[in-house]
């Protein structure tokens, strides 16, 4: 694909598949802040401990969960949609379908915080957000991130917002310059089109070189990972949806002894992560358009060990992802955008 849940994501570059017991782990690793805000609320609705009437306020929420108020909006829509909580007037929400009472506490304790994987642990339930808004900020020019602000905006310290555009440096979004001023790399039309045409040029040797080298669990925990993914779809999120890239497109590749190769494969990284992205802004959101079969098509040639086949469904999944990725950034293009987040500016 490359394509991509929903703000309700990258990982990082290794994955390491055999040690995951189950694909429905896999899927639930790594998630980003609304998700991991969204769950605890929504166990903590369904278990009874907040009540109906319970008012779940944008700011108090997002000081337990030490974020910002972005992934808390975030985690409240998906609540909404689901008929667990509804909006009154007031930045905030009221569990379920009964008149708001501000009477009812809501403590961490009822929300089992402490059994939470919170913000805190990192930069990484953050890197979302970044993510997406760097991304759309490439379509339309050329922009820059101001560090200081982004601390600001995520309420975090500068540790952690430089970690999250190192992250990002990674993937070929951003550059630093040496000023140092972080430097969102513009992505337009043609840039695509050349980092797919490297990807085409570098993937199915790299791929060929993998087949037998590959281990069998690895492969088996893929497939099951992709055979989940078909099961729940649409309900994948964009870290769900990266960890199926990362185990085709990165994992697998891995195991070619042509590091060289693999090196610079890097440089195209972020054609990976755009399309979710792009798809998820498009007017009218279409939602991800699946990719699992092509991904699955291209394993069960790697599993029976058949290099030629495998590199001839890998190229044309290359091939058909090159085609759509471009669609995609002449669709939004059509529209009308801005920048809006405060630590982007031109």
């Amino acid at each position: 694909m490359s394509a991509g849940g929903s703000p309700r994501p990258s990982r990082p570059p290794a994955a390491e598949p055999e040690r995951v017991a189950t694909p429905e782990r896999t899927l639930a690793a790594r998630r980003p802040a609304y998700a991991l805000i969204g769950d605890a609320l929504r166990g903590a609705i369904r278990a009874g401990r907040l009540v109906p009437g319970c008012v779940l306020a944008e700011s108090a929420i997002a000081t337990m969960f030490r974020a910002s108020r972005s992934p808390v909006r975030q985690a409240f829509a998906a609540l909404e949609e689901e008929g667990l909580v509804h909006r009154f007037d007031g930045r905030g929400v009221a569990v379920g379908g009964a008149p708001p009472d501000r009477r009812l506490p809501v403590t961490p304790d009822l929300i089992s915080l402490n059994e939470t994987r919170t913000p805190e642990d990192g930069w990484e339930p953050f890197y979302y957000e970044l993510e997406r808004d760097v991304i759309l900020a490439s379509l339309l020019g050329r922009f820059r991130v101001n560090e200081l602000a982004l601390a600001r905006h995520l309420g975090v310290g500068r540790t952690v917002a430089r970690n999250l555009l190192l992250r990002a440096q990674g993937v070929g979004l951003v550059t630093k310059e040496g000023n140092g001023q972080w430097q969102i790399i513009p992505l337009d039309a043609q840039r695509i089109e050349h980092l797919y045409d490297l990807r085409l040029i570098l993937e199915p040797p790299l791929l060929r070189a993998a087949v037998g080298r590959i281990p069998a669990t690895a492969l088996a925990a893929m497939e099951a990972r992709l055979a989940e993914a078909v099961r729940v779809m649409p309900d994948l999120d964009i870290a769900e949806l990266d960890i199926l890239e990362n185990d085709l497109h990165v994992a697998c590749l891995a195991h070619s002894p042509n590091k060289e190769m693999a090196e610079a494969l890097r440089r195209t990284r972020c054609v990976l992560v755009v399309g979710k992205h792009i798809q998820n802004a498009l007017p009218g959101r279409p939602g991800i358009e699946p990719f699992m079969d092509e991904h699955l098509q291209v394993l069960n040639a790697v599993r029976s060990g058949d290099h030629d086949k495998a590199c001839y469904t890998l190229s044309e999944h290359l091939t058909s992802s090159k085609s759509k990725a471009l669609k995609r950034l002449a669709d939004f293009r059509l529209g009308q955008h801005d920048v809006n987040p405060p630590y982007i500016i031109s």
